[in-house]
C-alpha cells in the first residue's frame, strides 16, 4: 500500500491521538479518573504535534509537552477535581420503596383492630399498625411515620 506508513517512531499527532483514545478506553473500564488526565494530555499533545512550528514539533518537544501536560493535569485532577473521585451516593430512597412512603398521607382501607389494619397510599393497599396501638375506622386519614419490614407505622391525622 503506497502512502501508508506503519512506523512508530518518531511519534506523530495520530500516535498521540491513538494513545489518548486507548487511555480513555482503559479509564472507562477502571473508573479511577487518573488515566483521564493522562488521556487528555495525550490529546493535547496530538494537537501540539499537529500545529507546533517545525523545531518544537520534533519528538523531543512532543515528549516534553506530554510530560508537562500530563503532570499538570494529573495534579489538577487530584486537587481541584478531587470530588470527581468521590463515589456519588445514590438517592436516599432509590429502590427503597418502604422508606419512600415515610411522610406520605393515606386513608384507612380496612378498620384497625388492636392497632393493626390496612391503609391505602396512592393506588396501593399496605399493611399498617398505629404507633400508639389505637384503632382507626375506614376512611380516616393517616400519615406514615416509620416502616418495619413491609408494615407501615402510621398515626392518625
Amino acid at each position: 500500500m503506497e502512502g501508508f506508513d506503519l512506523t512508530l517512531w518518531p511519534p506523530t499527532a495520530w500516535h498521540w491521538l491513538a494513545l489518548g483514545l486507548f487511555l480513555i478506553s482503559v479509564e472507562m473500564i477502571l473508573g479511577t479518573f487518573d488515566l483521564l488526565w493522562i488521556a487528555i494530555a495525550a490529546a493535547l499533545t496530538s494537537v501540539f504535534a499537529a500545529i507546533a512550528p517545525g523545531g518544537m514539533a520534533e519528538w523531543q518537544g512532543q515528549l516534553i509537552f506530554f510530560a508537562v501536560a500530563s503532570t499538570a493535569l494529573f495534579v489538577l485532577g487530584r486537587t481541584v477535581f478531587r470530588k470527581m473521585r468521590d463515589s456519588v451516593e445514590e438517592h436516599p430512597t432509590l429502590n427503597k420503596r418502604m422508606v419512600s412512603t415515610i411522610g406520605q398521607r393515606g386513608v384507612v382501607a380496612t378498620d384497625f383492630s388492636g392497632g393493626i389494619g390496612r391503609i391505602k397510599l396512592g393506588d396501593t393497599v399496605w399493611s399498617a399498625e398505629t404507633i400508639d396501638g389505637s384503632d382507626l375506622a375506614t376512611g380516616a386519614g393517616v400519615i406514615v411515620e416509620d416502616t418495619v419490614g413491609n408494615v407501615l407505622k402510621v398515626r392518625a391525622t
